[in-house]
């Protein structure tokens, strides 16, 4: 297999499924924003329900803020890997000015990464902070759940 057509796969495999989980967080941010505006309190009598309810979908968003940065992290080590790989099967004077672009492309992956996590990162400790507002709110209507 050609290196460059190498360097795509890795490129474009990281980007891509950083896209989707990307992708994925907005979706269930926004799916749990659309439930705590329209949630009413009044209909659940236990608060273990409502606590299920509350946290359905927050999961895959922390997973996303943790792991986007390693995911990000993986394609520039294989980036960078490939680069090195590339400088050993040079026989000719080395291009420093190819490496350094190379490198410096291979550092995009972890910035995709980063572009990723934070704002699933925050998205998570908004919702989360949400949620637990509204179980707050439930034992104001409700005292406390002796279950």
């Amino acid at each position: 297999m050609p290196i460059d057509q190498l360097k795509n796969i890795i490129d474009y495999g990281v980007i891509s499924l950083l896209i989707v989980m990307s992708l994925a967080t907005f979706t269930y941010a926004f799916e749990r924003w659309l439930f705590y505006r329209r949630i009413d309190l009044t209909l659940y009598p236990s608060r273990k329900i409502l606590e299920l309810d509350l946290g359905r979908n927050l999961g895959p968003i922390a997973t996303i803020g943790s792991s986007a940065p390693y995911i990000g992290l993986l394609g520039t080590v294989l980036a960078i890997i490939l680069t090195f790989y590339v400088i050993g099967e040079q026989k000719t004077a080395i291009d420093t000015g190819e490496i350094m672009k190379n490198l410096a492309l291979a550092l995009k992956a972890t910035a995709a990464g980063l572009v990723v996590a934070i704002p699933a990162t925050v998205l998570y400790n908004a919702l989360s902070d949400r949620a637990e507002r509204l179980l707050l709110e439930w034992e104001i209507i409700h005292g406390p759940d002796e279950e």
